[in-house]
């Protein structure tokens, strides 16, 4: 699948908002690869470094003007928007893009439950948006590392702990459980930075 020609489709009149997300995704794939490498697991990787590219796609269609995303949708729908992207995009152009979809909407935080949803009124469909494949799991994690404002650096192994306990219990739980199924711990050096030809390189491909 060329992810970054379905990026495109839809991010060919934003190059500024298509350069950040790109950045962030090609971080989140790079770290998912490294995690891999390490997991001891059987992992698809060509499902991996799509679903990396593509997990965060629904981000034009939501609010979040620090990021310059100027869509109508609250920032946390992201997720399940991607997931409907990809779902009406894929049968159009004979691509299966549905383990991508399941990515997009199981990352966000270390998943979503059904009573976190009506716990919190989120503005979600009220069910369970919790990474079960393991390629999901791994970009779920991957993406604990990173954050799409600020200087974009890596997260530290602790910090990214730390920003899960801030959702609570059940949260941090899941998170301790996606590193545990991974083999990640604090041990785990960095990812090299992603260059800004790397960058560019990238998005000559989607515009």
């Amino acid at each position: 699948m060329q992810a970054e020609k379905i990026i495109g489709v839809f991010y060919a009149k934003e190059p500024g908002l298509c350069r950040l997300l790109l950045r962030h995704s090609l971080q989140v794939r790079d770290k998912a690869l490294q995690i891999a490498g390490v997991s001891g697991l059987a992992l698809d990787l060509g499902t991996v470094s799509a679903g990396a590219l593509l997990h965060d796609i629904g981000i034009i269609r939501c609010h979040a003007p620090g990021i310059l995303c100027f869509g109508e949708l609250p920032y946390i729908s992201h997720g399940v928007a991607g997931a409907e992207m990809l779902r009406a995009y894929g049968p159009e152009h004979g691509l299966d893009c549905e383990a991508c979809a399941r990515i997009c909407e199981r990352h966000t935080g270390s998943g979503l439950a059904a009573e976190d949803i009506r716990a919190q009124h989120l503005p979600l469909p009220e069910r369970d948006f919790i990474p079960e494949r393991d390629e999901e799991i791994l970009i779920c994690l991957a993406d604990k590392f990173f954050s799409k404002s600020g200087e974009m650096k890596e997260k530290s192994f602790a910090s990214a702990r730390r920003s899960m306990a801030k959702f609570g219990d059940s949260s941090l739980a899941r998170f301790d459980a996606m590193c545990r199924r991974m083999n990640v711990s604090s041990a785990l050096p960095p990812v090299p930075e992603i260059s800004a030809e790397e960058v560019s390189a990238s998005l000559a491909k989607c515009l």
